[in-house]
């Protein structure tokens, strides 16, 4: 799941990343300081949960969030307010129809107990939504692979291969571009001219030369290439995901 917590005091904002680490789920944690930020990373990733404080720098909290129900995949999103003066959550509610509030500084017990209770109603659904791709594995026969399960794509001479949780799949006469179009995911992005990873299984990223980086994957012993020019993008998702890590 993708979470972003608007919070313009970097201390609050660490420590409130810290406390989420508790949850045991697959958390990717997106941070901005203002409404302009925050409203940038909305458009560009998907994200689940919002946590924003009710007093941002040149701006404030409703203000970001009214305009976030006005796009249309965040109409119904989950809204929690991060706020020191609770007279200002039955606005809150009223303009916004936010989830919940909560008090600074911040209860760990109480963060911890509205993240679960959302995570819990939200993966009930997404078994049942999960989102997969279909690839004509050869003449009349055709495959389902369920994105959540690939770990990386690899493209040589016209054949893509697909490594996943469940086995390696090889289809002939695709490109990457056009695979990564029929897989259209977000937590699938391109590391390489000849390979995309699945961010959510990089356990770790190793230097080889000035121009090119070795992907290691979670429970897998094979391993892709990330190239100079896809460095930037890959290793910002990855530091995220792990806010401890330093390149």
């Amino acid at each position: 799941m993708n979470i972003l917590i608007v919070e313009d005091d970097n201390i609050q904002k660490q420590n409130f990343i810290k406390m989420m680490q508790g949850i045991k789920e697959n958390l990717t944690i997106y941070e901005a300081e203002d409404k302009a930020d925050a409203l940038k990373l909305s458009n560009e990733n998907s994200i689940d949960i919002f946590y924003i404080d009710i007093f941002l720098k040149n701006s404030s909290g409703l203000d970001l969030a009214i305009d976030l129900r006005k796009i249309d995949k965040y109409e119904f999103s989950w809204i929690i307010f991060l706020t020191t003066h609770a007279e200002y959550i039955t606005q809150a509610f009223k303009e916004v129809h936010c989830y919940d509030y909560i008090l600074k500084p911040y209860d760990k017990d109480k963060l911890l107990a509205i993240s679960n209770r959302i995570i819990l109603h939200s993966c009930s659904k997404t078994i049942i939504e999960r989102k997969y791709a279909i690839f004509d594995l050869k003449e009349g026969i055709f495959i389902k692979i369920y994105v959540d399960e690939i770990i990386f794509i690899e493209v040589n001479s016209r054949t893509c291969t697909i490594h996943t949780k469940n086995g390696i799949y090889e289809i002939k006469g695709i490109s990457l571009k056009r695979a990564l179009e029929l897989i259209n995911n977000t937590a699938i992005l391109q590391s390489h001219k000849s390979f995309a990873v699945n961010i959510n299984f990089i356990t770790k990223i190793v230097k080889l030369n000035i121009k090119s980086y070795e992907l290691f994957f979670e429970d897998y012993e094979k391993k892709a290439l990330l190239s100079y020019k896809c460095k930037s993008l890959i290793i910002e998702k990855f530091k995220t995901k792990n806010p401890t890590y330093r390149i």
